[in-house]
């Protein structure tokens, strides 16, 4: 069965460089969010090293998604297709893929998982530093970094859920795991799910 590419090692890598980095500082964010969660912060040396820890991997995650950012930024613009897409989605819940519209290389799903991650990520960024003791907090109002304190928060909740979407699509759209560890999907894979972009890599109208 031949294979097409559809992510290449460098995408890949960036990716996972990312996702370990979310984890990193998920958890780390969580042990200070309630005292229920605090055990995670074993897992970085303790609490002081975990809130030492847990901003620099922000910014890490935060620079990781960048380079995201510029590999896939073209194929996720929004298109007339996506809305029609969106428009259908229930019935792709329904598990009635084929009378879906055809799509590129990314869905609408996936195209508002990226933008959605990017807008958490840069709300994540500017609210941190705007609390991060002690380099930058002493240089807004306490009452401008209560408040960062909340956004930060809301913004953490809204990025985990995005990302537990993302996994379970992926675990739910069989081959797609394989794509982001290999690089490569089938042909029949690619035509089912992604027909746009399947004629754009095979020259099959």
């Amino acid at each position: 069965m031949r294979m097409l590419l559809r992510y290449k090692d460098g995408d890949r890598v960036n990716h996972w460089i990312v996702a370990l980095l979310f984890l990193c500082a998920g958890l780390s964010g969580l042990a200070f969010f309630h005292p229920a969660f605090y055990f995670f912060s074993a897992l970085f040396g303790g609490g002081p090293w975990t809130r030492i820890l847990h901003p620099f991997f922000g910014v890490a995650m935060f620079l990781g998604f960048v380079g995201l950012f510029f590999r896939f930024r073209k194929r996720n613009v929004w298109k007339a297709r996506d809305s029609a897409w969106m428009r259908e989605s229930k019935r792709l819940l329904r598990g009635d893929e084929d009378g879906m519209p055809e799509v590129g290389k990314n869905n609408a799903g996936q195209k508002l998982v990226f933008w959605g991650m990017g807008i958490c990520l840069v709300l994540l960024l500017v609210t941190g530093v705007m609390f991060w003791q002690p380099w930058f907090a002493d240089g807004f109002p306490i009452l401008a970094r209560r408040i960062a304190v909340v956004l930060h928060a809301l913004s953490a909740t809204v990025l985990i859920l995005i990302a537990i979407v993302h996994i379970y699509a992926a675990i739910w759209v069989k081959g797609s795991v394989h794509a982001m560890t290999r690089g490569t999907v089938s042909e029949a894979w690619a035509r089912k799910h992604h027909l746009v972009w399947y004629r754009e890599m095979t020259g099959d109208k």
